[in-house]
């Protein structure tokens, strides 16, 4: 008697859609620059990047494009893209920049509403957690989430949209200085505990000073290149 034939193997679920090829590139791209993986003065090929990613070069050329004009990188036809440094110039407008929006926010935000402080309180735990293992780029992106959620509880959103502006530039020179002042990191929990502490008394005019002194600490970096 002939055996009843197997069963067919159930189907495999689809694995979860990809996204486009030039997105990865741009993401992995960016990130690596953003984290220092590829640092200011590092020359990227085609070539190496869609190896890297596993795609082909037409995407990489498209991602490329997209992060040049993020100012991130400069494209140099048949050699590769050159990741830009940070310059001093870079520095010294986003430190004017962070001055005129934080410190009015900071003022705007007394009396301080307690999810404001319960979340400030969140971020601040998870920074030092980060500082601790060592995470600097970890570290870096919740320094810049704690300002940004005191300039989002103004409620305007035409700054919030500014200040987000300054994200990959924020947080590309955050990883820099945290790697070439090891020290820093420290100061910065502790003026945070500062910010907070004023926000919770309810002190709008020590909550500007301390976030005045706390932004104006990047400004030395303008005088000199950050390695």
């Amino acid at each position: 008697m002939p055996s009843a034939p197997s069963a067919a193997p159930a189907p495999e679920k689809p694995s979860a859609k990809q996204p486009p090829a030039a997105d990865r590139v741009y993401t992995h791209v960016k990130r690596g620059v953003l984290e220092r993986r590829y640092e200011g003065g590092t020359l990227l090929t085609e070539g190496e990047l869609a190896e890297a990613v596993g795609v082909s070069r037409t995407p990489v050329r498209e991602a490329l494009l997209r992060l040049e004009v993020e100012g991130l990188i400069r494209l140099y036809p048949k050699k590769g893209a050159l990741v830009l440094p940070v310059s001093a110039q870079e520095i010294a407008d986003v430190v004017e920049t962070r001055q005129l929006v934080e410190t009015h926010a900071a003022r705007k935000a007394v009396p301080a509403p307690p999810t404001l402080i319960r979340r400030l309180e969140e971020l601040l735990a998870r920074q030092k957690e980060q500082a601790a293992a060592g995470d600097l780029a970890g570290a870096a992106l919740t320094d810049r989430t704690f300002h940004a959620e005191i300039v989002r509880s103004g409620g305007n959103e035409i700054l919030s949209r500014l200040y987000d502006q300054l994200r990959d530039r924020q947080l590309r020179m955050g990883v820099a200085v945290m790697h070439s002042h090891p020290d820093r990191i420290a100061k910065t929990l502790t003026e945070h505990e500062e910010i907070l502490d004023a926000l919770r008394s309810g002190d709008a005019e020590v909550a500007v000073e301390v976030v005045h002194r706390h932004v104006s600490w990047f400004s030395h970096l303008a005088r000199g290149e950050v390695r």
